[in-house]
């Protein structure tokens, strides 16, 4: 079992806040540790260990967060990001970097973790823990007296492991598998607005690719296409003409590029203007909002070619004011946690909702719901982020937020996404990375987060997925935070990396955003 090499000798330095310091190497025993658990995409709580897992792709890897805390109850997250790389991806960089600042917690573990994590300071990597089976996992909270499981990712979820670990009796983060469905089905999602009049884009749902292809004739160009279950992040097709729905269509319900994922197909209106996320923390009756975010999911600059994992991101978002932001929760986010309740399945977790905020009405339409924390909104959010993430999440575990409320740090946060040249198609790995430490040294607030990084037999950083790094910098205002950003980014020298050199620009008006011109 992973759990066999789960001893002190062999790890490096263990990763503590310096208050805290020394307290691990002398508390580390089964022994000494209560037996509650937490799992999720981020781990919280005071004194419990919380494991959280991440999906991005058909491959999986997995990264686990350990915070114990002064009193000798453990705190352990466990966070698989598979996007065909082996180790943690951005958002779990992202988490650990949090926790690893939350007082609740002592230390972090990031399992496997990649390269930059093990370096940065952020969580002590365990490379041989494997999260994928649930009874490995409940028998590693057993053996070390986790107290609580935050589930990150979406595919553990939607497979049923917070199922697992709750019928095990560990608190877990995270929904099940009955309402991390909101994902893992479009169909169930859009299902769900019906039901309780959440506004959402116009829709059917079809698995005969001929009575697909009449509906969209009849609805026009253009129009999208998604396949009905997880994807990869890859099942959505925005047609701007009906050969093009029409390819899309035969590509999943024909071809079955998809798999089981695109064995149905929802077909929808095509709603202009702009996106958002907006994501609230839900402990299965209340629900309280994080901070607006807004990320740029097309590769190329001016929102060009194809949809990607996220090419960067901001936080706070402008077009998500006050009051739509109430507007989201009062029609949005509280409709679908009553509605989930009212189905029996209660959702206890992340609520992340794709938002298009309608050129027309200027109200804002639900696209999708993800059942976790998103990639790369989560790197802005986690930098600026000042409460206990531990102890809100231990509370919405507990069925205790309401009344709670998160301090944020003033100003923005930008994410710049550095991506194997290629992505999202093919691209050539293990290219050498050279400069990260210098760029965060550029300014002040500036980190890099580690999404697919290796080292080779040189001791160099090395790139081993598509999205590679994300590069966020926190500034008094938006335009501070993209200079930052983008400053550190120059200072890396990757030949075989890209970026987008526009992140930001629906925030600026046309003229003060050219950053080539």
């Amino acid at each position: 079992m992973a759990f066999t090499t789960l001893r002190l000798p062999p790890y490096p330095k263990l990763v503590t806040n310096n208050r805290f310091s020394g307290i691990f190497a002398s508390q580390f025993h089964s022994s000494a540790l209560p037996s509650r658990l937490v799992l999720g995409s981020s781990s919280s709580c005071v004194g419990t260990l919380s494991l959280s897992i991440n999906h991005h792709s058909s491959r999986w890897s997995s990264t686990t967060f350990t915070c114990f805390s002064q009193t000798s109850e453990l705190s352990v997250s466990v966070d698989t990001y598979g996007n065909n790389i082996i180790g943690g991806g951005g958002r779990e960089h992202a988490l650990c970097y949090a926790l690893q600042r939350s007082p609740s917690c002592d230390a972090v573990f990031c399992a496997p973790g990649n390269a930059g994590i093990s370096t940065s300071g952020n969580a002590t990597c365990i490379p041989d823990l494997d999260i994928f089976d649930s009874l490995a996992v409940i028998s590693f909270c057993s053996k070390w007296g986790v107290g609580l499981v935050v589930v990150g990712p979406e595919a553990p979820l939607v497979s049923g492991l917070a199922n697992d670990l709750v019928t095990a009796g560990i608190p877990t983060f995270g929904p099940s598998a009955e309402a991390a469905a909101l994902e893992g089905s479009k169909d169930f999602m859009k299902t769900i607005c019906h039901r309780y009049g959440i506004s959402t884009a116009k829709y059917q749902t079809f698995s005969d690719a001929s009575a697909a292809k009449q509906y969209i004739k009849e609805q026009g160009a253009p129009i999208v296409i998604k396949a009905d279950g997880l994807a990869a992040g890859k099942g959505v097709a925005v047609a701007t003409t009906l050969e093009e729905a029409y390819k899309a269509v035969d590509s999943m319900l024909v071809e079955g590029i998809f798999g089981s994922a695109g064995y149905r197909v929802i077909v929808e209106e095509f709603v202009e203007g702009e996106e958002a996320s907006f994501f609230a923390l839900v402990d299965g009756e209340n629900a309280i909002p994080l901070e607006s975010a807004q990320d740029y999911k097309r590769v190329g600059d001016g929102d060009t070619g194809p949809n990607t994992g996220g090419m960067g991101a901001y936080s706070p978002a402008p077009v998500l004011t006050k009051e739509l932001q109430n507007v989201v929760m009062e029609s949005i986010i509280l409709p679908t946690v009553k509605g989930m309740s009212m189905e029996g399945c209660k959702f206890v977790g992340v609520l992340y909702a794709g938002l298009m905020i309608d050129k027309k009405s200027g109200l804002p339409k639900l696209i999708e719901y993800n059942v976790r924390f998103g990639d790369p909104e989560c790197q802005v959010l986690m930098v600026r982020l000042e409460s206990d993430l531990a102890k809100v999440l231990l509370a919405a575990c507990r069925g205790e937020l309401k009344g709670v409320s998160l301090k944020w740090s003033p100003g923005s946060a930008m994410v710049v996404v550095m991506a194997s040249k290629g992505y999202p198609g093919s691209y050539e790995k293990e290219t050498v990375i050279r400069n990260l430490e210098e760029a965060e040294c550029v300014a002040p607030a500036v980190k890099v987060f580690h999404a697919g990084t290796a080292f080779d037999s040189d001791g160099n950083f090395i790139a081993t997925g598509g999205r590679v790094l994300g590069i966020t910098a926190k500034g008094r205002d938006l335009e501070e935070a993209r200079d930052k950003a983008y400053l550190a980014v120059e200072e890396i020298n990757w030949p075989g990396g890209f970026y987008r050199q526009d992140i930001g620009w629906r925030a600026f008006p046309q003229k003060q955003f050219s950053r080539n011109a």
